[in-house]
């Protein structure tokens, strides 16, 4: 099992899509990784060799913000917007969309599925007579 950034990447996935699971890594970055290390893209991820996998962390983790340390940053990043009261910080303080999104029907997700319509979650009246 090998274990890059602290992620146990899944054995049976090909290494482009295997390097996916750790966040913070795309498609695209995955395959610029992979392009650097001489690795092929196509190969397991339970095929590779240990100094194709050093490899991998090795470049990951000097080049690349990954994991924790991309969570963190994003997290003080809303946390700054939040304590300067601008109009994106106060969004993220409501739970509501902040790119501008409509929600009015949408962004439900966003607002914790909430049906605030008359008709939603009434029961079916009685039969007609």
């Amino acid at each position: 099992m090998a274990r890059i950034a602290g992620i146990t990447i899944p054995q049976e996935k090909r290494i482009d899509v295997a390097l996916t699971y750790i966040y913070g890594i795309g498609n695209s970055l995955s395959e610029k990784i992979l392009k650097n290390t001489n690795i092929k893209r196509n190969k397991k991820a339970k095929e590779l060799t240990t100094d194709e996998i050093n490899t991998l962390k090795n470049l990951i983790e000097k080049k690349h913000k990954v994991e924790g340390d991309l969570r963190r940053d994003n997290m003080i990043n809303i946390k700054r917007l939040k304590e300067i009261n601008c109009y994106k910080g106060s969004r993220h303080a409501k739970n509501l969309p902040v790119h501008g999104q409509r929600t009015k029907t949408n962004s439900r997700t966003v607002r914790g599925n909430i049906r605030r319509t008359a008709g939603s979650g009434r029961r079916p009246s009685a039969e007609k007579t």
